[in-house]
């Protein structure tokens, strides 16, 4: 983790149930999506150069770092084209700037857009879950800098928990949301934490993923 980056000291929670639950559904996901892990190493490994899955940097459970895997949806040598994209054009940077994203990324590729607008790249973080870096349900992995940046006093109660691959923004319009909306979403799900509140959003994350609203 950067050194310029200085995540606070998080209480940690611990809830048995919901790990077990992450556990047993995240092997299920693995073993019965293997047909569409296939199809999706093979589609990027012939559409361009590069490793099949990307990994990234983000902010867990008590403050602690961890590599978030998903499938590489994105040319190589995507983080230099990002900062020769931001340093000159104003208006992506603003963009970026504000939601840490770009609506028209040239960054992705063409396949890398369907796992995107699906969430299909995400799939491989299934294993992260069952290595205990991330839940089924949670707030969203942050990298440092979007910790510090913009959670604020509200740190300490949003990573309390492990962050999730679904979550009240995943099915509430994605990236259409601002960051302060997004970070209100998060510290609801917190207060409200129950397991039959993360059933209600993994049966609401289906749909959300077949709609892509909000996913680019």
């Amino acid at each position: 983790m950067s050194s310029q980056h200085h995540i606070p000291k998080c209480t940690v929670k611990h809830i048995p149930l919901k790990r077990i639950f992450d556990i047993i559904f995240s092997f299920a996901a693995l073993i019965l999506g293997l047909p569409l892990f296939l199809l999706a190493a093979l589609c990027i490994r012939f559409s361009s150069k590069g490793p099949i899955f990307y990994s990234h940097e983000r902010i867990g459970r008590g403050g602690r770092s961890f590599r978030c895997y998903k499938f590489r949806t994105m040319y190589e040598n995507a983080d230099d084209r990002l900062k020769e994209l931001l340093a000159s054009d104003k208006l992506l940077k603003k963009e970026w700037d504000e939601s840490r994203k770009l609506k028209n990324d040239p960054r992705i590729l063409p396949i890398g857009r369907f796992l995107r607008k699906t969430s299909l790249d995400e799939l491989p973080q299934f294993w992260n879950v069952v290595k205990g870096d991330l839940s089924i349900v949670g707030p969203r992995p942050l990298v440092a800098c979007e910790v510090v940046g913009y959670l604020g006093e509200k740190a300490s109660k949003i990573l309390s928990i492990r962050p999730g691959l679904t979550c009240i923004w995943q099915v509430s319009g994605r990236n259409d949301l601002s960051y302060h909306t997004r970070i209100q979403l998060d510290e609801e799900y917190v207060d409200n934490l129950s397991f039959l509140l993360d059933l209600k959003l993994i049966l609401r994350t289906i749909p959300s993923m077949v709609s892509s609203k909000g996913a680019y």
